[in-house]
């Protein structure tokens, strides 16, 4: 099977109450973004339309699961034939519903900010406002998301969001993936917090797995600019090297390209960024180049 190609591994004609029922069980392979990852897709097709799914993955059942997703989906698969030929009126009554339902459209923005630090009024809240106000004045809409006043849950690695392209969890999260897939620039504001990102940036991260995996399910891969700003206590631009790891690594996971990055240090010395000579020059200059980039 061709990496990323949908096969029909069966298909059975179920015929039940004068109406003709498709039961069809397709596979994808998914090796080359994790090794070993196949998802499965059951459907029910009647006149052309898809009147109930389900889908598994081989990354949901962890080495030690007497269960596996191919057993899993073939029992499935048997159980809805068994229904389908009992009584297929009660067999859609019970599956109406089934559609994942797309979160409400949300207000786009050109340009999405994070602001990683849980100090709502510390140096990278400023570097963000920085960014934002370069954004009015390119005359593209702009918002600052501040992480620490969300309620997003941790990522739990369950590896359901690769069924539906969505995650388990209904939190504010949902908003941030919809506004991420909206935006055209993604700019990223963190402190460094033990050789990493703070935790609630941390978690965000983790949890655009989700829009990975939608990625991944529909194809598409609208490639966006990436922006990070970061400051550091400690004197030395070594110490942002943990920093653009993590970060960049983020960025390229969901199609986003990393192509600018300025960093401040020496900040536990220095106290407030505005008084590092140009700082507020150097973060205008970066966003006024992606900016122009945007345009052209």
């Amino acid at each position: 099977m061709t990496a990323g190609e949908e096969k029909i591994l069966s298909e059975k004609v179920i015929d039940a109450q004068g109406q003709t029922y498709h039961l069809v069980l397709t596979g994808r392979d998914l090796g080359g973004q994790y090794p070993g990852m196949m998802i499965y897709t059951l459907q029910v097709v009647s006149g052309g339309n898809v009147i109930a799914c389900f889908r598994t993955n081989t990354y949901e059942y962890p080495p030690s699961s007497p269960i596996s997703a191919s057993g899993f989906i073939q029992a499935r698969s048997d159980e809805w034939e068994r229904e389908l030929l009992s009584d297929p009126t009660l067999f859609l009554e019970s599956r109406e519903g089934w559609a994942i339902r797309e979160p409400d459209d949300l207000p786009a923005h050109d340009v999405l900010i994070f602001q990683g630090s849980p100090r709502p009024a510390g140096n990278c809240s400023v570097l963000a406002t920085w960014a934002q106000a370069e954004a009015d004045r390119a005359e593209r809409s702009a918002r600052v998301v501040y992480l620490d006043d969300l309620t997003i849950r941790a990522c739990i690695g369950c590896y359901q969001c690769y069924n539906t392209g969505t995650c388990i969890f209904e939190d504010d999260m949902t908003e941030i993936i919809r506004s991420i897939s909206h935006a055209r620039i993604i700019v990223v504001c963190t402190p460094v917090f033990t050789n990493t990102v703070p935790g609630s940036l941390k978690i965000m991260i983790d949890r655009c797995q989700a829009y990975h995996a939608e990625q991944a399910l529909t194809g598409r891969k609208s490639w966006k600019t990436g922006v990070l700003f970061s400051v550091a206590g400690r004197q030395g631009q070594e110490n942002f090297s943990c920093i653009t790891r993590v970060i960049d690594a983020f960025l390229k996971n969901i199609h986003i390209k990393p192509v600018r990055s300025v960093f401040f240090d020496d900040l536990d010395r220095i106290g407030d960024i505005r008084n590092i000579p140009y700082a507020e020059e150097k973060v205008r200059d970066a966003m006024k180049k992606v900016l122009k980039d945007m345009d052209t």
